[in-house]
């Protein structure tokens, strides 16, 4: 890609999202995302209803009353990106390809994650970790991310495991983080290693979809390529049989998936290429509220 299309892309991308990120997502972003934990705040008088643990002795000893702590929320969040760039992201029959839409909504979530002072991070895997960028704060970081979501591909078609994804955030991030994975969540098993990552990290599903994905449309005897595997299978779409052998098959994968999310106690999401991402992401925003 020329340096001067890669900025224009950059810089389209920056003004949509950044605008819907004033617009809309930055107060329900800031409420629905909770920081790492408790900080001091000050010390003031007991009152009743006050929690006999937070009571500072040494102030109550000083002055002859009883003085609490007084702790707020840390707002700083580390927020982490696991981005799917295997094979099967290039992919998309309606409006944009998977790879397009995750990087607008990487970036909206970027955006709205500096513009509440948070740190920013990125993780891009396929069949291994390809590339760590460590959490950091900036519009220019932001930059970063975004030309790296337009520009980077492995280095050939790549099958997806979102586990190896999972325990490299585990053993690189020691404190907690928010983490959201944009995938297909076409992968080898990964539910172990997304207990063990939820157990230390607020970990949120977002599963990036196509309508071609979904149902294969009836347009006769057609040769169907798989970017991750390399292989390659003739089909008869116009059979019903195998429409709805390959719908049934899309419906049990997603099953699965949204049972493992469920047992994990994660939240979850669907985005597809040929519907507006903004309310869905709303929906979830709330759904922590």
């Amino acid at each position: 890609m020329e340096s001067s299309e890669l900025l224009k892309k950059v810089r389209k991308i920056e003004i949509r999202t950044r605008a819907l990120t004033q617009q809309i997502f930055a107060g329900q972003y800031h409420s629905a995302f909770k920081g790492r934990g408790m900080a001091f705040s000050e010390v003031r008088q007991y009152q009743y209803g006050d929690d006999v643990r937070f009571i500072d002795w040494n102030v109550t000893a000083r002055f002859h009353s009883p003085y609490v702590k007084v702790f707020e929320e840390e707002r700083e969040l580390t927020v982490m990106l696991l981005i799917d760039v295997s094979g099967s992201n290039l992919f998309g029959t309606i409006q944009q390809f998977k790879s397009e839409l995750v990087t607008e909504v990487a970036a909206v979530l970027s955006f709205s994650a500096i513009y509440n002072n948070d740190k920013v991070g990125v993780i891009f895997f396929s069949d291994h970790v390809e590339k760590f960028i460590p959490p950091a704060k900036g519009r220019s970081h932001i930059l970063r991310i975004i030309r790296e979501l337009l520009t980077y591909t492995p280095s050939q078609d790549r099958t997806t495991d979102i586990a190896e994804a999972l325990r490299y955030l585990t053993n690189a991030l020691k404190r907690k983080s928010t983490a959201f994975i944009l995938s297909d969540f076409v992968s080898q098993d990964f539910e172990q290693a997304l207990k063990i990552a939820a157990n230390r990290h607020d970990i949120v599903a977002l599963n990036v979809t196509d309508k071609g994905e979904r149902q294969l449309p009836n347009i006769g005897i057609v040769e169907l390529y798989d970017p991750e595997t390399g292989q390659r299978v003739w089909a008869d779409t116009a059979s019903r049989k195998v429409r709805n052998h390959y719908a049934n098959w899309w419906e049990q994968l997603t099953r699965k998936n949204n049972d493992i999310f469920c047992k994990s106690g994660i939240d979850s999401v669907q985005l597809y290429t040929d519907r507006d991402y903004v309310p869905a992401l709303l929906e979830l925003f709330r759904r922590r509220n």
